[in-house]
């Protein structure tokens, strides 16, 4: 069982912030017991900033943000696939106005795949996360 995706970030609070708006997902706060748990343990706000966990609402996936100064070089060996609409194809409409709230959050448009695959036509936008990572969105 997979218990985290992980990504490396020139700016972890940047990425997180638009990766939690992009989901509807929350970034989690260091207020409370477990920010009071990891300051007694030795980390200071610095350290905190470095490393931003940001959870799905339901519970099923938790993404992790940490600080590299390493940029980002060549394709991703995994990206994510971003559905526009809860159990059905978006209709041309709904994936422009989501394409359009990603860009607003940051997003970069690579482009527009309208193909088909076998059996099935595939029509979503290829985009770039505010740090240059692949995610599609369906």
């Amino acid at each position: 069982m997979i218990a985290n995706v992980v990504f490396y970030a020139n700016d972890p609070q940047r990425l997180a912030a638009f990766w939690a708006a992009a989901l509807d997902y929350r970034v989690v706060s260091y207020d409370g017991e477990w920010g009071d748990e990891l300051r007694a343990g030795g980390l200071d706000d610095d350290a905190l900033a470095n490393r931003i966990f940001v959870e799905d609402p339901d519970g099923a996936a938790t993404l992790v943000f940490r600080h590299t100064s390493v940029p980002k070089e060549g394709r991703n060996r995994l990206h994510f696939d971003v559905r526009t609409t809860k159990g059905r194809k978006p209709t041309p409409e709904e994936l422009e106005e989501a394409k359009e709230r990603l860009i607003s959050l940051g997003a970069t448009v690579v482009r527009l795949l309208d193909t088909e695959w076998g059996p099935y036509h595939e029509h979503y936008y290829q985009l770039l996360d505010p740090e240059g990572n692949e995610f599609c969105l369906i």
